[in-house]
């Protein structure tokens, strides 16, 4: 709620985007230190967003994580333990909330990410990324000195992971008093999207304090454990099967064991569930329907990646209103866009693009 101080200021704005802190002062009759607590104020209650007055008028999703640079080494062969082998490295731009930020702005969807940068070279290549991707990193912090996170991988000769290591002890600077500063930005959001790279702190308080819908990605089995008592609080959380596993304690062998496993996370009181089952697609149950999607055609390089463009698909989806099945239908065909590029994720995704794999494979959007 606006003081009407605050709201005034705001019509100001509303006029004037690019009046200054000292118009406002003579043209309010306070001083210019007045005017900066309530610019604070209304910051902090999303009414504008970031320095420059940018208005909250245009829907948006917020999304919280983890973002880092990924290193990503492609044999030409089968890997052996201990060998040297020819193939390709390459450097792209990643981290789970990153990736789904980026591909939600290919999507079409007005983003705004909330994620800790270091002072180094890497920083400076993600931040021209995101906004050269006009992904709205405003309200993201830069730690002096600090080392922005690194995630290594080598994948086989399928394209699929055999080991990775990620140093991302810099989203330790990603604090509850952080999230607190920044809670009016994720409040104005249509949704928030999280995902369990940042801490078990983070995430509580962003389960008691979030009054949008919170959508988890859970990234992997390690860190699905730090949402296992919140997901009564979550609206929509996406885990792969072995992820699912860890959260529920059911051992998956068929369609049965999956759809026990989906109602003991249901049961807790999140409200829809997608499982992502990698190349058999993917499984979504609410509390009225259940359905179970199969993977869809694709020239396959390489999976990585693949579950973060199925979570944002799967949050786009949402926004549009689209039923259970489409939205995980969504999720599939964009999941599958994904694995036909070496990048982690495929600037070929759009939403266009997912609507048609969708439609080829005979789910048409109501939309």
């Amino acid at each position: 709620m606006l003081t009407d101080r605050e709201q005034q200021i705001l019509n100001w704005i509303r006029i004037n985007p690019s009046i200054t802190q000292k118009e406002i002062a003579e043209r309010a009759h306070i001083s210019r230190s007045s005017v900066a607590v309530h610019i604070s104020n209304l910051t902090k209650k999303g009414a504008i967003l970031g320095r420059r007055y940018v208005l909250a008028d245009k829907p948006y999703i917020a999304v919280v994580g983890g973002t880092n640079m990924d290193l990503a080494g492609h044999p030409a062969y089968a890997p052996r333990a201990h060998d040297t082998m020819p193939g390709t490295v390459t450097v792209s731009a990643g981290g789970t909330a990153r990736n789904i930020a980026h591909n939600l702005a290919l999507l079409g969807c007005n983003v705004k990410l909330i994620t800790v940068f270091g002072d180094d070279i890497r920083a400076t290549e993600l931040v021209n990324d995101c906004r050269k991707l006009n992904i709205d990193i405003d309200n993201s912090i830069t730690i002096p000195g600090g080392i922005t996170s690194m995630h290594l991988f080598i994948m086989d000769e399928q394209g699929d992971m055999t080991l990775a290591i990620s140093d991302m002890k810099i989203l330790d600077q990603l604090t509850p008093e952080a999230l607190e500063s920044r809670l009016g930005v994720i409040n104005h959001a249509q949704v928030c999207v999280v995902d369990t790279n940042i801490s078990i702190e983070c995430l509580a308080y962003l389960a008691d304090h979030v009054r949008v819908p919170l959508y988890c990605d859970t990234v992997s089995t390690s860190k699905a454990l730090k949402v296992k008592g919140l997901i009564g609080k979550l609206d929509t959380i996406k885990p792969n099967q072995l992820e699912v596993e860890t959260l529920t304690g059911v051992h998956i062998t068929d369609d049965r064991s999956m759809k026990l496993a989906a109602k003991k996370l249901l049961d807790q009181g999140v409200k829809r569930v997608v499982i992502s089952l990698g190349a058999r697609g993917a499984y979504a149950a609410d509390r009225n329907n259940v359905v179970r999607i199969p993977s869809f055609a694709s020239n396959i390089v390489s999976t990585t990646g693949a579950g973060d463009t199925m979570m944002a698909a799967i949050t786009w989806a949402q926004t549009r209103g689209e039923s259970l099945a489409n939205t995980c239908a969504a999720g599939v065909a964009a999941a599958a866009i994904c694995t036909e590029s070496y990048s982690t994720v495929n600037p070929a995704l759009s939403a266009d693009n997912v609507l048609s794999r969708m439609a080829a494979a005979g789910y048409d959007s109501q939309q």
